[in-house]
């Protein structure tokens, strides 16, 4: 139930707006002053309050700015007998939802009151979904409990504070996104953007507009202005993913961003000042790309002032169970499927691979076992066919092998993808991680339709 809270020192005002707030549904609570009210909203979380502009021993107006001080969510309208231009638009101003005039007004109170209720609710919805979006992307969401990734998120915890520029680097799939966000959270600016850009995704022309934006008529089909991400991302960060890939000449640009914070558009004269934090990110070694000629040295040193190098997942086995257990869960989940376990030969498999793909490839091997599995636990058969190939104690003695030939296995693989694909050959080929012609190939060498 809705909480209203009133205040006015009349006592008969009170009772006739109590009787008639109450006939809708709302919980009302009364005050006959300011500091009665605002004991009130100690007590209990008050949604709207309904307050005189001139109570004993306050003034209305002033007061709202006060309660929104305190209480940013509640909304407050304000009630007057003898309304005033100049009023209304100073309790505006200091944030009141409405200024009414008391009798002439009446009957928009209560219409008044379910639109105050729906923008308290709204509020309150978005102040949760930001809560559990920073709790997502938080240091504590990071799954892992081995000594290689408790280090670095020591050491990302350690600069997340600061403004300092951050480079993370490290081998493609190891989570240097799920990183840049959590850095981004726990720093200052965490109520100001997280914008990210895969420098690796655009051609040089097309990636300079993303990140720095145009005038309109800059060049052809540039019919209006256009902010770029540098500009969207001021208070806030700038993730530059794959920095590595980003061209040279467009190096030069950056560097000036990132040492003056002003920048030109494209098809502009003046510059564009930004409060940008930048967190890089690349899998490749920028030493060696500055030797080569593919990168600038002095963009290099102004990124690195605070290196970190996420480790591999081959290095940090430790973490891949309760990584499976959340990936599980979550494509479970995902998938309206009940997966409550797995077996010891499939936790075996994935502890014998390398994971060149790291985090990533173990995402994409635990959705498709999800989708492939046929009880409620994790076993062996849907795993890609390179993880199944593995020995265990519990193997069957090589006088027994003839059903495990590698071309029979391969077989038996394609037919239950094919089957959970319900004959869709382009999805099968997907889920196989090959290419359709060489899905056709393999049909037609077992002879399956």
């Amino acid at each position: 139930m809705k909480k209203i809270l009133l205040i006015d020192d009349e006592e008969k005002l009170r009772s006739l707006l109590a009787r008639i707030i109450s006939l809708e549904g709302f919980e009302l609570l009364q005050a006959e002053n300011a500091k009665a009210a605002w004991k009130q909203l100690e007590r209990t979380d008050i949604d709207v309050v309904l307050c005189d502009v001139k109570l004993p021993d306050a003034y209305g107006v002033e007061l709202v700015k006060q309660i929104k001080a305190t209480y940013p969510l509640t909304e407050i309208i304000l009630l007057t007998a003898y309304g005033n231009i100049p009023d209304g638009v100073q309790a505006i101003k200091n944030g009141a939802f409405d200024y009414l005039t008391k009798g002439d007004d009446n009957n928009k109170i209560i219409p008044l009151l379910y639109r105050a209720v729906e923008k308290v609710e709204l509020a309150r919805r978005v102040q949760q979904l930001e809560k559990q979006l920073g709790e997502k992307h938080s240091f504590a969401s990071i799954i892992g409990h081995s000594a290689a990734i408790r280090s670095v998120i020591t050491l990302a915890e350690k600069v997340a504070s600061t403004s300092t520029t951050v480079l993370l680097t490290g081998e493609t799939g190891t989570g240097k996104e799920v990183f840049a966000q959590a850095i981004h959270q726990a720093s200052l600016r965490q109520a100001h953007p997280f914008v990210a850009i895969n420098c690796s995704a655009f051609g040089k022309d097309l990636l300079e507009s993303e990140m720095f934006g145009y005038k309109a008529g800059a060049f052809t089909g540039a019919l209006k202005d256009k902010k770029g991400l540098m500009e969207a991302a001021h208070k806030g960060t700038l993730f530059l993913d794959e920095i590595g890939e980003m061209p040279l000449d467009l190096q030069a640009k950056v560097l000036r961003a990132l040492e003056n914070g002003e920048f030109i558009k494209i098809g502009e004269s003046k510059p564009t000042r930004v409060d940008v934090r930048i967190v890089a990110a690349t899998h490749r070694h920028l030493l060696q790309e500055i030797q080569a000629g593919h990168f600038r040295e002095d963009l290099y040193y102004r990124l690195s002032v605070f290196q970190i190098e996420l480790p591999p997942l081959r290095e940090r086995t430790a973490d891949l169970e309760p990584l499976l257990r959340y990936f599980q869960t979550w494509f479970a989940a995902k998938t309206n499927k009940k997966i409550t376990s797995y077996t010891h030969d499939y936790l075996h498999a994935l502890k014998r691979h390398t994971w060149p793909g790291n985090i990533r490839e173990l995402k994409n091997v635990i959705e498709r076992s999800v989708i492939l599995a046929a009880s409620e636990t994790l076993t062996p058969d849907t795993l890609p066919f390179e993880l199944q190939a593995f020995r265990t104690s519990s193997s069957p003695e090589p006088s027994s092998l003839s059903n495990f030939a590698l071309a029979a296995a391969e077989k038996k693989h394609i037919e239950l993808v094919l089957q959970h694909a319900h004959g869709n050959k382009t999805k099968a080929a997907e889920l196989l991680g090959i290419a359709l012609t060489t899905l056709y190939r393999k049909l037609a060498e077992y002879n399956l339709s």
